[in-house]
Parts: C-alpha cells; structure tokens; sequence
C-alpha cells in the first residue's frame, strides 16, 4: 500500500489532503485520527489511552490493525472498516461516485476546519447516549443531535450500539450528529483532526474500557446517598434553618440541604450576603450537629458590580471575546463568565470559593450554569485559554468540575461531590454529580428525564440525577401536581441521588425585598397530609437501600457500570431489552419501572429471563410481559430471587 509506514502499535498514511493515524488505545479499543493539514501532532483533550498490543497486515491495497477481537482495516482510497469477531460493525460510507469521498473538510479563515465523517446506516442497529437530553427518545437510531451544551441538555459525545461497539467522538468543537437510516455522521465546524475511538464489546466491556479511557468516579461517599433538600432558594439563614430543624424534629433524616442562588450580594463575589445570612458558620455548625451538610449554589457570571471583577478581567481571567463587548446576556443582565479552561482562573475563584464558604464548613458546591449559559450562542466570537469556543465549547463544564475537585483535594477531601448542570467526557473522576437542567413540572417531562437517564448512564458519568418534580411550573396547591410530586419521588428512590428541588407557584405576596423571590415551600410536607406520609415513607425505603445503593456506588467507581441502568446491560442477549426505555434495572437486583402517566394505576413490566419478586411474596417468572397494578401509595419494583436488598422492601 503506497504511502504508508506502520510500527507495532501504528499505522500512519498520508494521501492528498489528508495524514491517517491509527492506534490501539485499549484493549478491544482502536483510535482513529485524521489531520487535514497532514501534520500530525498529540492532542488527547481529556481522553486517557492505555497500552495495548497490535498486529498489523498489509498488501498492496489495504492495511489491517488488530487489537483483540476488533479489527480496523484501512484502503488505499482512505476508506475505514471496523470489525468485531471478523463481523462489519462500522464501516465508512462515501460521499462521492466511485467509492470515493471519504471524510470532508473545509478550512476557514481561522485555520480551522469544519470536518465529517460518515458512515453506512444498518438496520436494526439502535443507538444510546450522547448524555441528557429531553428527546423522549431511549433508542436515538433515527435522531440528529446539536454537539452542544445548553439548559436541560448536556452533550456526551459517546454511543453504545445494539451491534456491540461503543462509538466515542474524542472531540469538544460545536457539532451535529446524525443517526439516521441512510448514515450515521459526525460534523464539527471548527477542529484541527477527526478523532474518534471505537471499543468492541458488550454493554459491560464497554462500559468498563469507557471508563478505563475517560477516568474512573470516585466512590461516592455516604452522607451523598440519603435525602438531598433545597427550594428555588432559602432567603435567609434563618429560612434555611428553620427547615432543618423541622426535619429533625420530624425524625426525618436530611443528608444534605442547598443554599441556592442570589444568596450573595452580587453575581461574582462567590459569598453570602451578610445582611441575610449573618452568621455562616454558626449555621453550619447547627447543621452538622443535626446530621445535615450544606451545599451552596455557585454561578460562574461575574457582573461589574462583583468585587472581583475588575482584577479578573484586568488578568484575562474571563471568557473574552473576538469581536464586540466582553460582557453577554446569560440571564440576569450584563455579566462576563469565568475562564475555567485557565489554571489561573481555577485557582483565583478556588482561593474566594475556600475563603468564603469551605472556611465557614460549607460541605459541598452547586455549579449552576455550567455550560455555560451565554445568549446568544456565538461560539466562535468566545475565546477561552484553551482554545476558541466553537473549537472547545463542550469542555468548558469538565474543567469547570476539575476546580472543585482539585481545590477540595488540596484540603484532604478523599471523594468530593459537586452539583453540576453540565458534564463532558471524563467529568465523572472529578466528582461531578449531574442533574438535568431546568426542566418542567408535568409527566411528560418525568418520563423524558427516565429515558434520557439511561443514555446518560452509557456515557460513563455514573451520577446522574433530577429535580424531584421538575423544575418550573408546579403548584403545590392542585391534585395533578400533588399526584406528580409523588410519582416523581418514587423515581428519585431508584436514582443514584434522591434530590427534591423546584421553584414552585408562589400564592401571595412575597415576604422580602430580595433580588429573587423565592416560590412556595417545597419540603415533604408542602403536599397535603396524605402526600406526607407517603413520602416520608419513601425516605426512609431509601435510607433502607443506601448500603446496596453505596456497594454499586463502588462498583460504578471500580468498573464504571452505571447504577441506573438499561435492561440490556445485564440482558445484552434478550433483544427485547434494547427497546425499553420506562423501566430499567437500580444495580444488579431491582428492576424499577416508574409510573410516569397522570392517573395511571397500571403498569405494564417486561421481565427478563429469571424469578423475580414483587414485594416480597408475588413471585413472577420471566421472560414476558406482565401488568402491574400501584395506586399512588404503591410502585412497581422487582427484585431477583434471592437478593439481599429484598428485605429493605
């Protein structure tokens, strides 16, 4: 084969246009790059490569690379084929006649490129992942996706394929990805290579090579595994308090309560404003004396009132911009947003973030806005230390995670947890504990959140979770929301954190003169009394499931299995399991399927081969479907004859 030259571990190919180099990164695992400026060079964004043995053929008209069973075999027209035990699983398609026409590129003026790659559409093949998104989608064959973050949806540019692959797209540029019948493509505007790696294998040898490839999540540590409580915001420390005093009172036990925005003076001075928040140590000391720890919303907008301001942007330690004003619209006016791409930066808000609230035993941090947020959405005129935004946009969030890791490190913390409204490929072994953005109160939105899930959970971020009954819109006073509250918190049982949050329909007038109201209480007893008495229920079933819920937390840091997880990544064989996105397994031995319909009392469960146990006596062989009845006091839960966790049912 003509231009040519390959090692052990290497093929490197160069044809006009174009430099091709093809590597082993794991074991099943093969990395694909491309250099349109047909110079290679290292760039691993936050991929880890392992080592890994290949042997390389060649002829005169292709070359094959093997890493154990999967195969890359590259022609002399720069056509790719990957293989799996001798089967095609992806195979590229042409965009020209005469099977030419692989990969296009196009150079801008910036000496960027906008690049894609296609590939041949297979029947029957079903796709899941790419992170959250509220699609309604569980199978994502037949959907295009933006490569981009917003509110609600955080982008993980990884699938997992039903023909037994996991397809991870090692690129942070702004993009599209289709997955439709006629071809699968990935689109980037901005990028200097293609860079993409494919791993052969089954749901679980996936999983276990992505997290190998990506970073490994720390082990959850146990006060994050019980109730987590917050409201569009307490206004005052006394307001916040108050509600922790009750649960204690109560005899409900509270692992963690938030201290949401606007609780500073001004956006940037990342501390609370003394006048409603006197004593912050003093708070958290009654906390911890309760049980409870504290964790605090922090936004990355600076405005130009901030205390911090002027030396953050006189030391470029903010997003800047190409052309026209350094300040944009996120949200609330005229604000510049941190750098979290830059050491720099990372240190300085670490350094007021420890001052101001770790000092005063503020336990954990609520990254809000942590795509982040700017409107509108010009990626290209933003220029971050790492690059221009439409060339690195979907980073920005894994950074943004590191600082708190690194920064709670720093102190000693063994497995810190942060809140965060976006991730990126690797965020996981920062702690990063992703919830799903500002979503709506309805059921529609409830069986959204369970599917998009499960395609987080096959993105290698094994913390994911929700607000309990959505974000905007509910009203505590009406039966329809009463009725979602409680289907939404038997959800959040099964989840790998149970959080209840929202900003709930404000009745009457507010009580301060603050800069965000907040809306309605939204504790568990903010529901009516009957609501009450099932949720505190439900509270204590999930202090009864935290020591299973904490060995799949270590089992997710181990092998980076997902603790919430799709039928099929325990039933890989059953094809039935690829299609079901309203139930899905909690572990290795409860089947969890949520009630997600307004006035539902039925539900219909598929059972995978085996016996299982609806609570405790009813005893279901599978496989096959089954109709499940659960008033609003009751769900619909399995477990796997046999299994300890039984008895916490």
């Amino acid at each position: 084969m003509r231009n040519l030259v390959t090692d052990r571990n290497m093929i490197l190919y160069s044809r006009p246009g174009e430099l091709v180099r093809i590597t082993p990164c794991h074991e099943n695992a093969i990395r694909f790059e491309a250099f349109p400026d047909c110079r290679a060079f290292d760039e691993n964004f936050t991929l880890l490569p392992q080592k890994a043995e290949a042997r390389i053929e060649e002829n005169d008209w292709d070359a094959v690379m093997t890493v154990g069973s999967l195969s890359v075999r590259l022609e002399q027209n720069g056509k790719v084929t990957f293989c799996k035990d001798g089967r095609v699983i992806l195979e590229e398609k042409p965009e020209l006649t005469f099977n030419d026409g692989f990969r296009h590129y196009e150079n801008a003026a910036s000496g960027l490129w906008a690049a894609r790659a296609t590939f041949e559409g297979r029947d029957g093949e079903r796709f899941y992942g790419l992170g959250h998104e509220a699609s309604g989608r569980f199978d994502l064959k037949g959907c295009s996706f933006d490569l981009r973050h917003v509110n609600a949806k955080c982008t993980i540019p990884f699938v997992y394929s039903s023909l037994g692959y996991g397809f991870l797209w090692n690129n942070p540029a702004i993009g599209t990805v289709e997955l439709s019948n006629n071809r699968t493509r990935w689109s980037v505007g901005a990028t200097k290579k293609i860079d993409y790696v494919v791993i052969g294998g089954g749901p679980k040898e996936v999983a276990e090579a992505l997290a190998d490839l990506t970073g490994h999540a720390p082990v959850m540590p146990h006060w994050a595994t019980g109730l987590w409580q917050s409201r569009l915001r307490y206004e005052t420390q006394e307001d916040l308090l108050e509600v922790a005093r009750r649960y204690k009172k109560e005899g409900i036990p509270l692992s963690v309560i938030i201290a949401d925005y606007f609780h500073w003076p001004e956006q940037g001075d990342w501390k609370f404003d003394p006048k409603y928040w006197p004593d912050v140590k003093a708070m958290t000391d009654e906390l911890h004396a309760m049980g409870t720890r504290l964790a605090v919303s922090v936004w990355p907008t600076v405005n130009g009132g901030s205390e911090n301001f002027h030396s953050m942007r006189e030391n470029n330690l903010l997003i800047r911009t190409a052309r026209g004003a350094d300040r944009v619209f996120p949200f609330y006016g005229w604000q510049a947003e941190i750098d979290a791409t830059n050491p720099e930066t990372r240190e300085y808000v670490w350094s007021r973030l420890k001052e101001n609230y770790i000092d005063n035993g503020v336990d954990a941090l609520w990254f809000d806005e942590a795509e982040p947020e700017i409107h509108p959405e010009h990626f290209d005129n933003l220029l971050l230390h790492a690059g221009r935004g439409d060339e690195v946009g979907l980073i920005y969030p894994y950074y943004y995670s590191k600082m708190a890791y690194d920064g709670f490190r720093s102190l000693g913390e063994e497995a810190p947890v942060t809140l965060t409204r976006c991730a990126y490929l690797g965020s996981q072994k920062f702690g990063a504990l992703v919830w799903s953005g500002d979503i709506p109160s309805t059921f529609e939105s409830l069986s959204q959140q369970v599917k998009a899930g499960l395609n987080m959970a096959m993105c290698g971020i094994p913390w994911w979770n929700t607000d309990v009954g959505g974000f905007y819109g509910g009203d505590t006073q009406t039966e329809e929301f009463r009725e979602l509250i409680v289907r939404w918190f038997q959800y959040g049982v099964f989840c790998p954190v149970l959080r209840l949050h929202g900003s709930r329909c404000r009745h009457g007038e507010k009580k301060r003169d603050v800069i965000e109201p907040t809306g309605d209480p939204n504790e568990l007893w903010s529901f009516g009394e009957r609501n009450f008495g099932i949720l505190r229920e439900l509270v204590f079933l999930r202090e009864r499931l935290r020591p299973y819920i904490e060995k799949h937390m270590r089992i997710a840091a181990e092998k980076g299995y997902p603790v919430m997880r799709p039928m099929f990544f325990d039933f890989p064989d059953d094809p039935e399991c690829y299609t079901l996105g309203g139930q899905y397994l909690f572990g290795d031995d409860i089947l969890f399927a949520p009630i997600t319909e307004k006035g539902q009392t039925k539900k219909t469960v598929y059972l995978p081969e085996g016996e299982w146990i609806l609570t405790k006596d009813r005893r279901i062989y599978g496989p096959g479907y089954h109709e499940i009845n659960a008033q609003i006091d009751e769900f619909v839960a399995f477990v796997k004859k046999d299994a300890e966790v039984l008895g916490c049912f």
